[in-house]
Formats: structure tokens, C-alpha cells, sequence
């Protein structure tokens, strides 16, 4: 792609408008700052050649967390709009605020937390809102890309309602090391399009404020493979790899009180129920006590910052789903490819 291609600004997203096999640029304005000044989202949008589904993939709806920023980017330079079939729509960063001033949030605001927001309501309630009006609604699919908050890590892990066949086969393709089951009703992007009927998944890449090189290259050979599953490109064959440790839910262990605090468990390996997973002591070396896990689980994620106040995160343990628990879609083989393999690059 050319640097030096012009953006168009837009205040909706109409895909019918946008050129048939050509990659485009816009600005998609969402609202204003104190000194009139658009807020604007960087947008790619490749309109196949063909009619097809649309693919929405989202990244930075917390400014500070970038991995799905080069994973968009990469996907958009290898993508062919003369032999595809739908289009692809990436935007790069969703919460332009938060990513310019290196902070998660919109100003004092989750949106995470705010789907499907209020026209009438407060900035980031409009904010949402006029995003899920004037671009998620024209999507078929959604792939939103996020990382973990600042002073913990993640594993590469996909929420996704593993009870929808069409999000359990996205969460599949993805490769992930851990599946958590999450119904969407928890006001998310994720669940903003669910409620539309948009079959969504949110993958977590890894660290926060960083490029975590090897999740991207990881999540980019997913996207790539969803791509081919829904025929927007050609079949490939993906190798599957080990099966993910599928989660029937998750949860936080929390600190009760506050000092310096050590984690042992690494990200993906696997605790006991009763296993001391941290300790706490304070700034003269004092031990203050130990956390143990109340179940048996597989590590998510977990807090690397030292400094504890009381409540703070310690570990996010994910349960693991019975073999063949029927409540779930099951990992099905891919079809066979046409030619060629999907690898990472």
C-alpha cells in the first residue's frame, strides 16, 4: 500500500459507496473535542471484487493496548481486493482519545463498558453509540482485538459464546492456547453485536503498551484462516496445531490487602485447587500471607506489578469444560484446501 494514499473522511460507513476491488482509506468522524476539532477513526476497507460477507476487525478500544493495530496492518498488505470476495474492514484504532494519550480508557470512561452507549448520553456513551450506528451494524462478522492491561500479561485466548456455532468456529481458527466461554451480554463491543445478530469474538494478544511479536504473527495466521473459511480467499489448509483448553467460565483472584506482591504460576499453566499461586509482604520484607486457588484451573493471565493495594488483580484462572460437554461446539477438522498452506510469517 502506498504511504502517501490520501484518506477520505466519512461520517458513515457505506461499503456500496467504496470502490469495487481496490483497498480504501478513510477517517470515520464519531464526534468533536473542546476546540471543534473531529474525532476521527483510522479506517481500512478492502471491497472485494466480488459480493460477500463483511468482516469487521476492531482494534485499540483501549488505547494502550496496540497488538491489534500491526495485526490489521499486516493482514491489509497481503489482501488481494481483485480476488476477494466481501470485504474486510479494519479499524485501527477505535478509541483515538485513549491511544493519544497513552491511557485504556476514554477519559474517565471504560468503553468496554458502555456498548451499546446512548445517543443522548454522556461522551462516551455517544461515542459508542454513533460507532456501533454508523459502522458495526453493517458488519456480518466481528473480530475485536485487544491485549491485557497495563501491569499484567496475557496468554493469547479468545472470548467467544461457544454456544453460537458460527463465534465457536472463528475461536477455533484462531489457534488460541485458551478458549474462555463468554455469553455477550455484558455491555461489549463483542456483545453490542451479538444483540444485532453479528457472530463476534474478542481475542486477547498478549501484553499491553507493546508489539508482542509472536501472538501477532499468531492471530494474523488466524484472521487469514477465517477469511478462507467464510470463501472470502482462497482455501488454504491451516493445521490446527494442539487443541485449546476450553473454559466453561473464569475468574480474578484478588488481593485483601495491600504490599508487594510476587506471582508464581506462569500464563497457560495449569493450577490445582489449594496450590499457592502468591504471596504478599511488606516494603521491610514482612510476610503478610499467601493466596491459594479455590479450583483447579489453567492461568490466563496474571498481575506482573509488585505494587498491591488491597483488591488488587493476582491471577485470572479459566475452568475447564468437561471433554465433549455438549454445551459446546466441538473443534471440527477443516475442510480440505484447495492448494497451498496458511503458516505464520
Amino acid at each position: 500500500m502506498s504511504t502517501s494514499a490520501p484518506a477520505t473522511v466519512v461520517e458513515r460507513f457505506e461499503p456500496e459507496e467504496l470502490p469495487a476491488g481496490q483497498i480504501s482509506r478513510l477517517l470515520l468522524q464519531l464526534a468533536h473535542d473542546g476546540l471543534s476539532r473531529p474525532i476521527e477513526l483510522p479506517v481500512l476497507v478492502a471491497r472485494g471484487a466480488k459480493p460477500g460477507p463483511i468482516l469487521g476487525l476492531t482494534a485499540a478500544l483501549h488505547g494502550n493496548e496496540l497488538n491489534g493495530i500491526p495485526v490489521i496492518q499486516r493482514l491489509f498488505e497481503r489482501l488481494d481486493p481483485k480476488t476477494l470476495r466481501g470485504t474486510v474492514v479494519g479499524v485501527i484504532v477505535v478509541n483515538v482519545p485513549g491511544y493519544l494519550n497513552h491511557e485504556r480508557g476514554y477519559g474517565q470512561w471504560d468503553l468496554n463498558h458502555m456498548f451499546p452507549g446512548n445517543p443522548k448520553g454522556n461522551a462516551a456513551a455517544v461515542y459508542v453509540s454513533r460507532l456501533v450506528d454508523r459502522l458495526i451494524r453493517r458488519l456480518n462478522l466481528l473480530v475485536d482485538l485487544h491485549t491485557a492491561s497495563v501491569g499484567r500479561v496475557n496468554s493469547l485466548y479468545v472470548r467467544a459464546d461457544m454456544t453460537n456455532p458460527e463465534a465457536a468456529r472463528i475461536a477455533y481458527l484462531q489457534r488460541p492456547q485458551i478458549i474462555v466461554h463468554n455469553p455477550p451480554s455484558d455491555m461489549t463491543l463483542r456483545g453490542a453485536a451479538a444483540e444485532l445478530g453479528i457472530p463476534a469474538v474478542t481475542i486477547e494478544i498478549g501484553n499491553p503498551q507493546r508489539f508482542h511479536s509472536d501472538y501477532i504473527k499468531r492471530t494474523l495466521t488466524g484472521l487469514r484462516a477465517v477469511l478462507a473459511d467464510q470463501r472470502m480467499t482462497r482455501h488454504r489448509t491451516v493445521s490446527l496445531g494442539p487443541a485449546p483448553v476450553l473454559c466453561e467460565r473464569s475468574h480474578w483472584i484478588y488481593t485483601d490487602h495491600g504490599g508487594l506482591l510476587e506471582v508464581f504460576p506462569e500464563v497457560t499453566e495449569h493450577v490445582e485447587a489449594g496450590q499457592t499461586i502468591a504471596r504478599l509482604t511488606t516494603p521491610f520484607g514482612d510476610l503478610i500471607g499467601e493466596y491459594a486457588t479455590r479450583e483447579s484451573g489453567v492461568v490466563v493471565g496474571h498481575s506482573v506489578n509488585p505494587v498491591a493495594e488491597t483488591g488488587a488483580r493476582i491471577l485470572h484462572v479459566g475452568v475447564p469444560a468437561s471433554e465433549g460437554d455438549p454445551r459446546f461446539y466441538p473443534r471440527d477438522p477443516l475442510p480440505a484446501s484447495e492448494s497451498g498452506s496458511d503458516e505464520a510469517e
